[in-house]
Parts: C-alpha cells; structure tokens; sequence
C-alpha cells in the first residue's frame, strides 16, 4: 500500500514484459516496483551470482522513503555501519581533525544509513528474487526495436522478445553505447582516478575512517565495524583520463605505484596490498549526462543515464529514487512513450541538483593543490566546535508521488 492508502498492484490487460539489464541498485530496486505495477520482469545480469562486497554506500533523504516502501529499511538499518569517526592525517601522518561522518556528508545522523554496496545489492535481489526471473551470467548482445517489441539476443544466443527494455548497468553501460552511441558523448570527467580494494587490518581501526592528503593525492582506510579487513581507498588528480590503463588492471597498479611512490603514513603498505589484492576496482571519478534517457521502448536508469559520481555520495540514493520515479510514471501511463517522458520531467531537476553537487564543494576532501588542502583543513578544524551542518537540499528534495492506475 502507499503512504495514501492506495495498492500499488496495477492490474492491465496484459502484463508488460520488461528486461532490466543490471542486478545491481537501479536493477533490483526497479525489478521490485515494476512487479508490484503488474509487470512480467526478466533481470540479466553478466556476473555469475549477485555481487557482494564493494566500498560502503551511503542511502539518504528521499531514498530511505524508497527502502521504506518497499519495506527493507529494517533490514538495512541492520545492516548500517555506523562509522563514528573519521580522523584527517598530513602528509607524515600527524592529525589534523578528527570530525563525526555526518557532519561532512551533509546527512541526518540518526537517518541516513551506511552499508556496504554488496550488502543493499543481496538485500534488494532477496526481496524480489521469487518475484522477477533472473538470468546471471549473460547479457544482452543485440537489441532490435524494429519490430512491435524490442527483439534481444542474449550472448548466451538464446532469444526473446520484450515490450520494453531498461539500461541498468551502471555508468559504463552497454545498453547506453547500443543506443546513443559511445560513452564519451555522455561522459564528464572530474579530473580524479581512484584504486578500491580490500586489505588486512593490522592497524588494529574499528568503526572508523582514516584520511590522509598532500595535494592532489589521497589515501584512505575504511574499517567496518570490528572486521580484520579493511577497505582501501587511493584516489589522485589527474587532468586528463589515464584512457590506456582503464581496462589494463597491470597498468592500473603500475600507474598507482608511480603516483603514490615516496608517501608517507600507512600509504607504501596500501599500495604493496593493491599489487597483491584479487579485488581491485579502478576508474575515474565522472558524470553521465545526457540529454534524454529513453530512446523508443528503451530506456536508462541509475548510472547508466545519470551518474552523480562518488563525490557526491548519492549514487545508491539516486538510483533508488530513479527506479521509483521511472516504474511510477511506467505504472501511469501504458503508453510507453509518455511513461519516459513523465519520468524524466519528474526526476531530472533532482538529478541536475545532485549532479551539481561537485560544483558546489563535493569534491573538498580531494584538494589539488597546497593552497586548497590547508583550506579544507581549516574547514575540517572549525567542524570539531562548530554544529553540524543542515541536511543538503538535494537529499530530500523530491517528493514521491503515489502508483496510480493506467489511463
């Protein structure tokens, strides 16, 4: 039921058959709200299992209104982290601050929630895993529109034909490129690299984060609760993307290796771990914008049309809140066509605020430059007295509107 009292259970004619490709955020999430518009859903997802692990993930504002409708929000509260402190280090290691997370995210302490990314992902596909049919370990390999439906070819070579299809599958997404042409029509670069992965805790950190900066260079260890594991974080500035280490993970560790050699603190010990670690995520920290998110019975969501990029810490939130807007307006409106239409009128301005947030100071904990880091850092002294900062507007600033029948 909605907050109004209405069922959410859209009855039509014929069930549309829908394929997300994704079982990420977005993927699961809009799996989950189209089964409950009537919907026949098919997810397929190219990994072999639902993917666990992976950075924590912050779910805010509008999103934990999601999560709560669709009733996992204890679940996830379970599953918070709970960081407590998060502790600035100088270029030799010495403190600079030590502040309360929530005071530098922006947040509502005591409601917004931190998990890990692998923990919302398995609880988003437990929730609707008995609901929509699940195809892992495959992908969409040609998509056809030509017809009355959109006519797939998977790569494992078996053939279906759907009503509508939606690009789930991520800030790279494949489904994108089959369809607007290549990322980089698409793509804004932030002018930031960043190495993930996981390491032995030996520093004995418990339910904290610990950061350290020169200019242009960052480290960071991320203790989740009491694990002996820790997530590791290097990130640097560099103006132009490393375009031939993206899909080199050898080039990728001997690119990090040259940044970070001489570094202080803990950092020669992270980088030795990131030669080593079977886990390692490289990118660059960027945005998708795009002009349009649907293209006939075609449409994106999440990522894979509007990446805010982890320097806002809304990725996650705004894929939620895009799976609920996009499977409303699809529940409204048969018409697929007008579905798109009123998603994108509905969701673009959060969007846009959200995006709008590296713009706005986001990227503050990454300074360039010398005179930027003793900025921040003063900006980080004056957290320790002063109160936290209100909520950022964009984490609450879209109002979800009720499922309503089709026309």
């Amino acid at each position: 039921m909605t907050p109004d009292g209405r069922s959410m259970d859209v009855r039509t004619t014929a069930k549309r058959r829908v394929l997300i490709s994704g079982a990420s955020i977005a993927g699961p999430a809009l799996a989950y709200w189209l089964h409950r518009a009537g919907c026949a859903v098919t997810v397929v997802e190219k990994a072999r299992t639902p993917r666990g692990g992976g950075y924590p993930v912050d779910i805010r504002g509008t999103a934990t209104e999601v999560v709560r409708r669709m009733g996992i929000l204890p679940r996830l509260r379970e599953a918070h982290i709970d960081s407590r402190r998060c502790t600035f280090l100088d270029a030799d290691g010495g403190e600079v601050a030590s502040v309360v997370p929530s005071s530098l995210a922006g947040g509502v302490e005591g409601q917004d929630l931190e998990v890990r990314r692998g923990d919302l992902a398995e609880i988003l596909h437990a929730t609707v895993r008995d609901d929509v049919e699940f195809l892992f370990d495959d992908s969409i390999g040609t998509l056809d529109q030509s017809g009355q439906g959109v006519d797939i070819t998977f790569r494992s070579g078996r053939q279906r034909t759907f009503d509508l299809v939606v690009g789930a599958d991520g800030m790279h997404s494949r489904t994108r490129e089959s369809l607007f042409g290549p990322e980089h029509r698409f793509s804004r670069y932030l002018g930031y690299c960043f190495a993930l992965f996981t390491m032995a805790n030996t520093l004995g950190l418990s339910h904290e984060v610990m950061m350290w900066n020169t200019p242009g260079k960052a480290a960071a260890l991320y203790a989740v609760g009491d694990s002996d594991e820790l997530h590791a974080f290097l990130t640097f500035h560099r103006p132009e993307p490393p375009f031939d280490a993206l899909r080199d993970p050898d080039a990728q560790r001997e690119l990090v290796t040259t940044v970070f050699a001489g570094a202080g603190w803990e950092v020669p010990a992270m980088v030795n771990a990131m030669r080593d670690a079977d886990d390692l995520f490289f990118d660059t920290a960027g945005q998708i914008r795009m002009p349009r998110w649907s293209s006939g019975r075609v449409g994106l969501v999440g990522d894979a049309a509007y990446a805010p990029s982890f320097l806002t810490g809304q990725g996650s939130s705004v894929a939620l809140a895009g799976a609920y807007m996009l499977a409303g307006a699809l529940a409204t409106h048969r018409d697929h066509t007008a579905a798109f239409a009123s998603y994108e009128r509905g969701l673009r301005g959060f969007v846009t605020m959200n995006q709008a947030l590296v713009d706005n100071g986001a990227a503050t904990l990454f300074p360039a430059t010398e005179r930027a880091l003793e900025q921040r850092n003063t900006m980080l002294r004056g957290l320790v007295t002063l109160p936290a900062a209100p909520a950022r507007p964009a984490h609450s600033a879209l109002v979800l509107p009720a499922f309503a029948p089709p026309p």
